[in-house]
């Protein structure tokens, strides 16, 4: 790695961490890896060579199988954790993401790119070669006891999921939510997990003084569509009796449908409305498969290998919802597209909504945000 790159590799990875290497090329189209989402490691688009493997016939059929890469965790040595944006078609314009890559593996993840900013693929990597932030909870008190921090409601994992299957042992996600309550500041989780249950005693107090409201991603209720799409994250059944447990605690929670997928998820879109408002969830929203740079060749790729006979109808359909292209980044409809199919999506998750019931996304309120005195502050009165 180079001096460019906010990575660690001094510091060492938890003894329980795994650390067996991920091979850097591209591994065969036909080939599936057990327990990961992409089937590739291809090369970011930063470096200034690529590698491809080629499928000379000589493999033996039974033994084509790729061995399922490790995971490997290195120290993030970033020296801020509120990120910010300007994005107009987004509900928050800060977060904070504890993790740099994530080991749910969702082969659609939009986060992906990210990785290739580290000399890392997009790939393989992005789900194998995680980067963590063990700073992170010493750096959000720094930024909140700065004079100028204006409080406004934090996304917490807004971009990698901070309740993946490293959070059990690390439990930075939870020392940031500690953080957060002791200074009264508002927080809104995304996730797909069913860790965040671990976290009630924490959120449902946050939650009765409207600081914190958590969205459950559900992108499919079918188990073996999730289980390829999204290999480590926990079964659509389970993240059902999370939003319920959530709800039980009086926590606010909106569904995520997201991303919709045409031609293989989108029939599904009114039935996990349906099954998540009987779990509890009171609004709900929905984004649109997104295929920006890695990623559309990505998906591509899972396609092909997954569902070979249906690859073309959904490609053909996302163009049909893109202007032509595998991904328009226009704000505006970079979430649900433009064209006659993506206004029939819109339509339909609004009908539903209404139907169900549904009531827009919990206001956080912001007005009790006090940062802890220091020492100083205090003999400062005298």
């Amino acid at each position: 790695m180079n001096g460019k790159h906010p990575i660690h590799q001094d510091r060492p990875a938890p003894a329980w961490a795994e650390t067996a290497e991920v091979e850097h090329d591209t591994l065969s189209s036909f080939t599936s890896v057990k327990g990961r989402g992409a089937i590739s490691n291809t090369t970011g688009r930063h470096e200034d060579w690529s590698r491809t493997r080629v499928d000379d016939g000589w493999d033996i059929p039974e033994e084509r199988s790729s061995p399922a890469p490790h995971t490997t965790l290195t120290c993030d040595t970033s020296r801020s954790i509120i990120t910010y944006n300007k994005s107009p078609d987004i509900p928050f314009d800060r977060s904070i993401n504890p993790y740099r890559g994530c080991e749910h593996g969702c082969i659609y993840c939009y986060a992906r790119p990210s990785h290739a900013w580290l000399g890392l693929s997009p790939g393989l990597d992005f789900e194998t070669r995680l980067l963590y932030k063990p700073d992170a909870p010493k750096f959000l008190r720094r930024e909140l006891e700065n004079r100028r921090y204006q409080c406004a409601p934090i996304a917490l994992g807004a971009n990698t999921d901070p309740y993946q299957p490293v959070e059990r042992k690390l439990e930075l996600t939870r020392q940031i939510l500690e953080v957060l309550e002791q200074y009264s500041h508002p927080v809104m989780i995304v996730t797909k997990s069913g860790m965040v249950e671990r976290d009630i005693d924490l959120l449902a107090p946050m939650a009765n003084r409207g600081l914190a409201s958590v969205a459950i991603s559900l992108t499919t209720l079918q188990r073996d569509l999730a289980r390829k799409m999204e290999p480590r994250a926990v079964a659509p059944e389970r993240r059902l009796q999370t939003i319920a447990s959530l709800t039980d605690a009086k926590i606010p929670v909106t569904t995520l449908v997201a991303p919709v997928i045409p031609a293989l998820t989108d029939s599904e879109l009114e039935t996990i409305l349906r099954r998540a408002s009987e779990a509890g969830s009171r609004s709900a929203a929905y984004v649109l498969l997104r295929l920006p740079l890695e990623i559309s060749d990505l998906f591509q790729e899972w396609l092909a290998t997954h569902f070979p006979l249906k690859k073309d109808h959904v490609m053909n359909r996302v163009r049909d919802m893109r202007g032509g292209k595998d991904y328009d980044a226009t704000f505006g409809t970079r979430m649900r597209g433009s064209g006659q199919f993506a206004e029939l999506i819109a339509t339909r998750f609004d009908l539903a909504c209404q139907r169900l019931g549904f009531v827009g996304q919990v206001a956080l309120d912001c007005s009790q945000f006090r940062p802890p005195s220091k020492v100083s502050d205090q003999l400062a009165l005298f």
